[in-house]
């Protein structure tokens, strides 16, 4: 198969792309390697890409609507993955014009062009941050999603919107995941326990929001690849006057403590963290947790990576990249 992978330069994308490499598919890489976090990381995940047999590279913005509409023509793909986004609760604080841009105008581009290009599937990207500060747990796609307490999670519940009515006029095959936290190799450097990681080690002080109470449904990003993979090619059914649209969270369904994270970690590092405790920052949501019933009843998903396998393979990843660059 022919695959578009938006977001191919980062961290789900990139893992994703090199699996279905591994496997004979072709992949088509966009991404606009933008400076949200440091882009030589970007650049080393694709220079881990570009020797495998059957991928390109397309350096663009979502948001270029002849772009979108010249690799749609150009390449036909069967399937598209869509999991570019400006990511980040907090910077949407301050960037919100980002979050716009990217989130909802790129998810349009895109959206337009599954329209007028048809596919065998879009599969796109949303976040448990859609839930907001809920306290029924675990989350379920079932439950109400419409208080959000960040405009990052506001773009990503108007993307499912935005997704579901376009399968509903034009009948595209669609499945959105609602991602939950996902670390492992290869990571966003903005994240928690990657910044953990170089402060620890720097002998820096971490900062520990709403003093350590907190809960965050942690998955290893192979686990979320192997989730995509099993959905990917298997769409919506037309059934009747039903939409072929679908929603799925795809997390580990064990919420962790915060501090009992920084522990792991801290064991894994062998060095001991220096802690400031602090209120919790606006945006942030208190606990996340995963109901991931549905996904393991259609497709036998189910996380077998435990925290503290994955947190030493992330390190040995960490050290070995970085190794005397910080």
């Amino acid at each position: 198969m022919t695959i578009l992978i938006t977001g191919a330069a980062g961290f789900i994308g990139f893992h994703l792309s090199r699996r279905l490499l591994s496997e004979g598919n072709t992949v088509i890489g966009l991404d606009n390697l933008n400076d949200y976090y440091d882009p030589e990381l970007k650049k080393a995940r694709l220079k881990q890409l570009e020797p495998m047999s059957g991928f390109r590279f397309i350096r663009g913005d979502l948001t270029d609507s002849d772009l979108i509409d010249h690799v749609f023509l150009e390449n036909r793909p069967d399937i598209v993955v869509h999991l570019a986004a400006q990511a980040g609760v907090r910077y949407s604080i301050e960037n919100p014009e980002c979050y716009i841009n990217s989130n909802l105008v790129g998810f349009f581009r895109i959206l337009e062009a599954c329209r007028h290009y048809p596919v065998h599937h879009l599969v796109y990207a949303s976040s448990s941050s859609v839930y907001g500060n809920q306290e029924k747990t675990p989350f379920s796609v079932d439950d109400r999603a419409d208080h959000p307490i960040s405009l990052y999670a506001a773009t990503k519940r108007s993307g499912e919107m935005m997704g579901y009515c376009y399968s509903h006029l034009y009948g595209i095959p669609m499945t959105g995941l609602r991602f939950f936290t996902v670390y492992g190799p290869w990571g966003r450097p903005d994240m928690a326990y990657f910044s953990f990681t170089k402060k620890i080690l720097a002998g820096e002080t971490i900062r520990v929001f709403n003093f350590g109470d907190q809960y965050r449904d942690f998955t290893y990003v192979d686990d979320i690849v192997e989730g995509i993979m099993r959905l990917l090619d298997d769409p919506p059914e037309a059934s009747g006057t039903a939409v072929r649209h679908r929603l799925y969270n795809i997390g580990n369904n064990h919420p962790e403590k915060l501090l009992r994270f920084i522990e792991i970690l801290e064991e894994t590092i062998g060095k001991t963290a220096e802690k400031e405790f602090l209120p919790a920052q606006p945006g942030d949501v208190f606990k996340t947790y995963a109901d991931i019933g549905p996904l393991e009843r259609d497709y036998g998903f189910r996380p077998k990576t435990p925290l503290e396998e994955g947190l030493k393979r992330f390190y040995e990843w960490y050290r070995d990249y970085y190794g005397g660059k910080q």
